[in-house]
């Protein structure tokens, strides 16, 4: 058997040691780690031993043992005087014939410096992940959910029932209301609270965007596929909890692949070949109405059925302006705190908000307060501090219908007048915009 010069460079550059032996058990090569492995283990230099009979060195040797049956010995443990070892035998063949053998010995030394290299990585594996974890930490937990009112204080006793089971949860409401923080809140006080909270929105990507976020991909699935794959949020989440906003949006051929996943609790990444189990919880949530898009086509019956099974109405906040001053005073305190300057709510203020239907719910109410609070400078916000839509809504809730009427078309004329002018070449502006005549100008700014 014949070894070239540069094979022979390649064995001696190797910490493990090489050898390999012909038909008969003659050494045709002993590389470097080898021969340093032999001096130890004899006591002395054994020479050249290039064609010496592998048995003569070493009685006890196994790799002839391995051209008799053909076929690899592996992770075979030994100790000799000075050396404890590890080591793989292999049969080496040209054309399908037999041609001789070949022994590496990994020895104690470097297996242990292996090992406390992977340890290390590990470490620094478990360090990013704890990063990780404290980045998609959820923050809120129960006691961050307002609940004054009979409506709020029952979907809040609710979801905390749910949080201690490991089922599927689909939490229906308005935008707005709070999903996310609900969905946080259930995360914390489940069993899973040591584990991961992982929150996409599925509205924001399209079918095979949001399939490969979810599921990650095979190296190679397709043009512009990073190298290695990526993996996916159902895997990033394992052992914690994934939240699924605005569902009601996911693609409908996608809608199966995530039903098989919760059923099955295993799916395929885009293009592999192997399934992954998967162990998350998934917390889904919808501002649509699911049973419609079920009967217009838009989602599949099967999976609505699956995530339904624990269903929590957040009520919107117009259900509930019981709560409304303790959410304002929560808020102006945060405000506080960023601006460095403390706010208050006059009563008025108070009766303005509660008298609002907040269609954008929460979400509504935290951006009126903090428009009123950076134009307050005393910091006291009355109701004629709060936003203009507000006040005429709140003023506007008792009047009958030809009274609001009248008000409503005062708001226009001083809303042109404002921009014409007051002045008679003004006033005589407005009414010709406005069709009607001064006259009438007059009597409606005056009625």
């Amino acid at each position: 058997m014949y070894l070239s010069d540069d094979a022979r460079a390649v064995f001696d550059a190797m910490r493990e040691g090489i050898t390999i032996i012909d038909t008969e058990g003659r050494i045709v090569f002993g590389n470097r780690a080898y021969l340093e492995f032999l001096h130890r283990d004899l006591g002395s230099d054994p020479g050249p031993i290039e064609g010496r009979l592998l048995r003569e060195l070493r009685p006890g040797a196994r790799l002839p043992d391995v051209l008799a049956v053909g076929r690899p010995v592996l992770h075979i443990t030994r100790k000799e005087i000075q050396d404890f070892y590890f080591v793989n035998m292999y049969p080496i063949y040209e054309g399908g014939e037999l041609k001789g053998g070949i022994s590496v010995v990994t020895f104690l030394e470097d297996a242990y410096q292996a090992k406390e290299e992977l340890e290390a990585m590990e470490a620094r594996s478990r360090q990013v992940l704890r990063r990780i974890n404290r980045a998609n930490s959820a923050r809120y937990t129960f006691d961050d959910i307002v609940a004054v009112s009979p409506e709020a204080v029952q979907a809040k006793e609710l979801a905390q029932r749910i949080a201690a089971t490991d089922a599927t949860v689909l939490l229906e409401s308005e935008s707005g209301t709070g999903k996310e923080l609900y969905a946080q809140a259930i995360h914390n006080a489940s069993p899973r609270s040591a584990g991961v909270f992982v929150a996409i929105n599925c509205a924001n990507f399209n079918a095979n965007m949001l399939e490969s976020e979810l599921f990650g991909y095979a190296e190679g699935a397709f043009t512009g596929a990073k190298k290695g794959g990526k993996i996916g949020l159902f895997e990033a989440a394992a052992g914690g909890t994934l939240f699924l906003d605005e569902i009601s949006e996911m693609d409908i051929g996608l809608q199966a692949k995530l039903l098989r996943a919760l059923q099955e609790r295993r799916f395929r990444p885009v293009g592999a070949i192997k399934e992954i189990d998967v162990d998350v919880r998934v917390v889904a949530a919808c501002n649509a109405s699911l049973p419609d898009y079920v009967a217009e086509g838009r989602f599949r019956k099967d999976l609505y059925y699956r995530l339904n099974t624990f269903a929590l109405h957040i009520p919107p906040l117009r259900e509930r302006p019981g709560d409304i001053p303790l959410l304002a005073r929560i808020i102006l305190d945060e405000l506080s705190h960023k601006l460095r300057r403390p706010f208050s709510l006059t009563d008025d203020a108070v009766e303005c908000l509660q008298a609002h239907d907040w269609p954008g719910n929460v979400r509504e109410l935290r951006n009126a307060l903090e428009f009123s609070a950076y134009l307050s400078t005393s910091g006291v916000i009355s109701r004629a501090a709060l936003p203009s839509n507000l006040v005429r809504r709140h003023e506007d809730a008792g009047l009958t219908l030809a009274q609001r009427t009248r008000e409503f078309e005062k708001r226009e004329i001083r809303r042109l007048l404002d921009k014409n002018g007051s002045n008679l070449e003004g006033k005589k502006k407005t009414a010709a915009q406005l069709s009607i005549s001064l006259a009438s100008l007059y009597n409606k700014l005056n009625g």
